[in-house]
């Protein structure tokens, strides 16, 4: 064969291979790494969403377990009960993964208020605390469930986070999610309205996880939701969270009574122990705070969707930022776990095992006429977004 002829085929060898290879399974090169930032981009698996059974109710409702994965090694599973964050995968410095929230194995676990402090649960119809389990509104005083001795706490003994919401997966081009809708019959645990309420959690490919928040009334009606997950960097179980490093977007907060009831001040942080508006460490200042961190942020904000706070845990290299369009975040140190509870993969969560950052309202917002307001009436969309970033230090 004439060495043109064997040039040629060689030629046509290449390109052909130039052709099939970038369909076959093998890893791609890596994309540059963002200036300052080390590469995340785990094992290169495609963005997906599986969904199985988690448990059952005692009355033989199922509840629906979605797992979100990202194309960079996040994983984040949810369920249809309480609308809840089960868990949350992230992986370290080294690309070790860790599940980064507190919570069950099984749904059993979620089922007692004994051993599920609203563990990753969306909380609401109003989140936080209200005092006296009362409120008055267009002059006809409402009686709420009082589940917190004198006061009502995150929407009362059976609030959002004790029902099976209706799920859908969603998919999008660069993320997948899980819409979720119940609808909040007038009169339930003491509240006005028919509230209709979707909340969506989106896994971004840009290591995100958005939490959207939509509702509509036919009669006023305060409405406060978040979500409740317990944080630990270090991963869930893995020791206390006295040393990670937090930053709060906040140059004031709000006071508490020995009830944990706002008293309506609204209170500088500059030369206190929660002034976190530069990096310290959360327990640097934790035993000047009787029990520990419970308390309202005032956030800066003054954009659409700004940044309210900034975790670092260093041994890992995690970090986690909180964006949102919220005008405060309650802060609050795991205080009330004392070792009773006993976790995921047998861990048992002890005295400042998490911490909670939870974007929202004002507590007792309705009976606080200084606090920015949570009533929504007819023909009004209450809407809100939480955006949870992660990065590697």
């Amino acid at each position: 064969m004439k060495k043109t002829a064997i040039g040629f085929l060689a030629f046509v060898l290449i390109i052909a291979a130039g052709l099939i290879l970038p369909g076959c399974k093998g890893k791609k090169a890596a994309p540059p790494t963002p200036a300052g930032r080390p590469d995340q981009s785990g094992g290169g698996e495609p963005m997906d969403i599986q969904k199985e059974i988690f448990g059952r109710l005692p009355d033989g409702t199922a509840v629906d377990l979605f797992t979100l994965t990202n194309g960079k090694g996040i994983k984040a599973k949810l369920m249809t009960y309480g609308a809840t964050l089960v868990s949350l995968e992230v992986p370290d410095r080294s690309g070790r993964p860790a599940d980064i929230c507190l919570g069950h194995d099984r749904l059993e676990g979620y089922l007692d208020r004994k051993t599920n402090p609203y563990f990753g649960s969306t909380v609401g119809r109003v989140a936080n605390r209200i005092s006296n389990g009362q409120f008055t509104l267009d002059g006809v005083t409402y009686r709420l469930a009082k589940n917190d001795g004198r006061n009502s706490l995150h929407g009362g003994f059976k609030g959002f986070d004790a029902v099976v919401w209706n799920a859908e997966p969603i998919r999008e081009p660069a993320a997948v999610g899980v819409k979720f809708d119940y609808l909040s019959k007038d009169g339930e645990e003491g509240y006005p309205g028919n509230l209709k309420v979707t909340v969506v959690y989106l896994l971004t490919d840009q290591n995100e996880l958005k939490i959207s928040y939509e509702a509509s009334t036919d009669k006023a009606t305060p409405i406060n939701l978040t979500n409740h997950a317990y944080f630990n960097l270090a991963g869930q179980g893995e020791g206390d969270i006295l040393g990670h490093e937090l930053t709060i977007n906040a140059e004031a907060f709000t006071p508490v009574d020995a009830e944990l009831i706002p008293t309506g001040e609204i209170r500088p942080v500059a030369g206190t122990p929660w002034d976190f508006t530069s990096p310290k460490l959360i327990g640097a200042r934790i035993a000047d705070v009787p029990g520990g961190y419970d308390n309202n942020f005032v956030l800066r904000g003054g954009e659409p969707l700004a940044l309210a706070a900034r975790v670092h845990e260093r041994e890992s290299g995690r970090v986690m930022e909180i964006w949102t369009t919220e005008p405060a975040i309650q802060f609050y140190t795991g205080n009330f776990l004392d070792g009773t509870i006993t976790g995921k993969a047998g861990k048992v969560y002890r005295k400042h095992f998490g911490f909670c950052l939870e974007t929202q309202h004002f507590p007792d917002s309705p009976n606080k006429p200084n606090f920015p307001s949570t009533i929504l009436r007819p023909g009004e969309v209450y809407k809100s977004l939480t955006v949870h970033k992660f990065f590697l230090s």
